[in-house]
């Protein structure tokens, strides 16, 4: 597999990077205002309602996952998973401090949330890693009853942009799905099991 092949350079440098886009994606959507699926949107919904910054609760959501992701995928993976999450936790603390954003489009930012999200995640995919969370979850669901984890996990995002809608001004929330589409639509043309292969 291609990750056998990764040396400590190689995983540094992909971690930085998955880290550094998903870092800039989280930075614009909370800028803006809006939400997402998964465990981000959880923690951005979990941190609105509780006045909790949004760093720490994303890094505590993470945690409990681990342990499935560790017993399901193996050491390495889970590992990688908790270097790319803390790592992530400590940039998004960082951002505002190094970073102040203005107007930004919100058709636009939908799109560069969405495009950076999908570049996060293909990148933490091919180093063998993730950002955790629900996914491994449903995967884990799956397994123990047979319940599909995709149909799962559609369900917890409606679950989350139900709860944003009783929240968020609809225009926002309009955008917020714009750019779940953006990333959805991204991994689905990129995430692909032929591509990337040495010839």
């Amino acid at each position: 597999m291609l990750d056998a092949r990764h040396n400590l350079f190689d995983d540094s440098q992909g971690i930085a990077f998955s880290v550094t886009m998903a870092g800039l994606g989280i930075h614009i959507l909370t800028h803006m205002g809006f939400v997402t699926g998964q465990t981000t949107g959880l923690a951005i919904l979990i941190a609105h309602l509780t006045g909790l910054p949004f760093p720490p609760v994303y890094f505590a959501l993470t945690l409990p996952f681990l342990a499935i992701a560790w017993r399901r995928m193996g050491a390495r993976f889970a590992l990688k998973t908790l270097a790319i999450t803390a790592a992530l936790t400590a940039l998004v603390a960082l951002l505002p401090r190094w970073i102040e954003l203005g107007r930004i489009e919100p058709a636009l930012a939908a799109l560069l949330i969405g495009l950076l999200f999908g570049i996060a995640a293909l990148a933490a995919i091919r180093l063998g890693g993730s950002f955790g969370g629900l996914s491994v979850l449903w995967i884990e669901v799956q397994d123990r009853t047979g319940f599909k984890a995709g149909h799962a996990q559609l369900i917890s995002d409606a679950a989350i942009f139900g709860v944003a809608a009783l929240i968020l001004p609809w225009e926002k929330l309009a955008y917020s799905f714009v750019a779940a589409a953006v990333f959805a639509l991204f991994l689905a043309v990129n995430h692909r099991r032929d591509r990337y292969v040495a010839a």
